[in-house]
């Protein structure tokens, strides 16, 4: 089922839901719908045009986040789907400073790799085989991380995630699927 951006009624991004989740929200008008997705919802007596991206009515305050959790989805949209060591397309994941010589599992220390420099790695340090990172790991920073984290995405969202960190992000995912 597709999936719809909500906004705060200030235009901060809050989450994303699913598109049933959406309408109901647009249909209580407790939401505007901004962004079309060209489909239509049919029911017995109306057709409404599918929303991609909605806005509260209302200013919801949202509690304190902390930062990005750290998922294998988050990591592969941070590191734009590819290995840190060689660029190929990334279908593992490393820790910089192996977990078994105390290496922490944290945004700093974990980057996305491909199947051969990890099982070539293993538990070795980078010095120790002479390699280099492609770019130094960090925790991403921005409200479109929270969103871009989740999996879903979809190019009307960019517009609406832009003020809030996500032209690199999708760039980097956009440049792995093309």
């Amino acid at each position: 089922m597709p999936h719809v951006l909500v906004l705060n009624a200030s235009y901060e991004p809050l989450g994303v839901v699913p598109l049933r989740r959406a309408l109901v929200l647009v249909l209580e008008n407790k939401a505007l719908c901004l962004e079309e997705s060209g489909a239509f919802m049919h029911s017995a007596t109306r057709t409404v045009p599918a929303p991609s991206v909605v806005r509260l009515k209302r200013f919801v305050r949202v509690p304190y986040r902390g930062p990005v959790p750290l998922t294998r989805r988050a990591l592969f949209a941070r590191d734009g789907g590819r290995c840190m060591y060689c660029g190929g397309v990334a279908t593992s994941v490393d820790h910089v400073i192996p977990k078994s010589r105390g290496g922490r599992h944290a945004w700093d220390n974990v980057v996305a790799s491909c199947r051969r420099c990890n099982h070539v790695k293993a538990d070795r340090h980078l010095m120790e085989l002479g390699w280099r990172l492609r770019h130094k790991p960090a925790p991403p920073s921005g409200l479109a991380w929270r969103i871009i984290g989740t999996g879903h995405r979809d190019p009307r969202w960019l517009p609406y995630l832009q003020p809030f960190g996500a032209d690199d992000a999708m760039a980097r995912i956009d440049g792995i699927s093309a």
